[in-house]
């Protein structure tokens, strides 16, 4: 009978160390998941301005061949805050007599040209510093489909993508130019 009871003692002490060794890995992973989470957050923030990291050296190039101008500053995630109220440009170029809002999405879509153009009504208002400056709105991304290509040239925006991946190009200059 001593023999049992030793053997049931036994087997509570081994039930109470996996308890308790349970209880650490528990808090273990639960420290594991709140730093991959943490991790995961960081890639996703990094992914959502790469697209503005791989347009941003494009810019003056490209401003320069289509708007024959020289960009005299070129700044990527400008945020400005008003009363209350908050106001980002992705990329923000100014020349001596223009200044070019572009707005860069990642996965763009028919329905952010909406949102692109909301913006021009604001963009004074939260820049003063360049109402004496013609404000030019260009849209970015890596690839653009053709819906959305023409949805943007009805709405007289520029786009600015990779052509045939080679190099970074306003994809409708010249159908938004025809009558200029």
């Amino acid at each position: 009978m001593q023999a049992v009871e030793e053997r049931v003692t036994s087997l509570e002490r081994e039930v109470e160390e996996l308890k308790d060794e349970m209880s650490r890995f528990k808090t273990d992973m639960e420290a594991y998941r709140k730093e991959i989470n943490k991790q995961w957050a960081s890639i996703a923030n990094k992914m959502g301005t790469l697209d503005e990291d791989l347009i941003a050296p494009a810019v003056r190039p490209v401003l320069n061949q289509y708007f024959k101008c020289e960009p005299l500053s070129v700044s990527i995630r400008n945020l400005r805050q008003k009363n209350d109220n908050s106001f980002e440009v992705d990329v923000l170029a100014a020349s001596k007599d223009k200044v070019f809002m572009i707005e860069v999405k990642s996965s763009p879509k028919s329905y952010h040209v909406e949102q692109v153009l909301e913006k021009v009504d604001l963009f004074y208002d939260f820049f003063p510093e360049y109402k004496d400056k013609e404000l030019i709105t260009i849209f970015a991304s890596i690839i653009f489909s053709e819906d959305v290509i023409k949805h943007a040239t009805n709405k007289h925006l520029y786009l600015m993508a990779y052509r045939e991946w080679e190099y970074m190009d306003i994809l409708n200059f010249d159908d938004l130019n025809k009558n200029v």
